[in-house]
């Protein structure tokens, strides 16, 4: 790979490491409780659109399989970086799933055109290898998202359950304080049936 691909690639924060016969993508973790804005996120896309036409452009220079090799990594690129664009804006597991997702396929395309230099039984490995990496990617994606909704819903009904039992012992409370009330007659009871009323949110 030429040293302005790798500058380029280095300068949007992607970073290439290799790994056997597939080039890996590094990804970015969305999981902030911050969401993108959505002007950034329509900035960060219009980026991605602008690095793909160099790093695209880049690749002219080059033939055979080496361009394959090289515009399958503009693409992958462009992919992933739109991708972890949108998974920082809609910032739900899904979306991070999808970004994953995205790495993995952006892996294997590369991987995938990198097999293409080899012949016979090696290249069929290289590409069973390649396929078994997408595989494994897309699954564990899969696997952190159902987790992180497993994780969202007991949140939830945690929160649910809490508020309900809340507003129980409030209102146990409350008849406690009005059976209070019984004990007193005329204006002193007519005080403490409001007092109560205020104190535990009845009206």
């Amino acid at each position: 790979m030429s040293k302005l691909m790798i500058a380029l690639f280095v300068t949007a924060g992607l970073g290439i490491a290799g790994t056997g016969s597939a080039q890996t993508y590094a990804a970015k973790n969305n999981s902030s409780s911050t969401p993108m804005t959505k002007d950034n996120y329509a900035m960060a896309k219009k980026d991605a659109d602008a690095q793909y036409k160099i790093d695209k452009d880049a690749c002219s220079s080059l033939n055979g399989n080496a361009k394959d090799i090289c515009v399958a990594e503009a693409k992958g690129k462009d992919s992933v970086a739109k991708a972890n664009a949108q998974a920082a804006y809609e910032n739900t597991p899904k979306a991070r799933e999808n970004a994953r997702v995205a790495l993995a396929q952006a892996n294997y395309d590369v991987a995938a055109e990198k097999c293409d230099d080899l012949a016979g039984n090696p290249k069929d490995v290289c590409v069973k290898e390649a396929k078994a990496v997408l595989v494994k990617g897309k699954a564990d994606a899969k696997v952190d998202r159902v987790v992180a909704d497993t994780r969202k819903e007991a949140a939830t009904k945690q929160a649910d359950a809490s508020k309900e039992a809340s507003a129980d012992k409030r209102d146990a409370n409350y008849k406690v304080a009005i059976e209070k009330c019984d004990a007193l007659a005329g204006a002193a009871k007519d005080a403490c049936v409001s007092n109560a009323k205020a104190q535990y949110g009845k009206t």
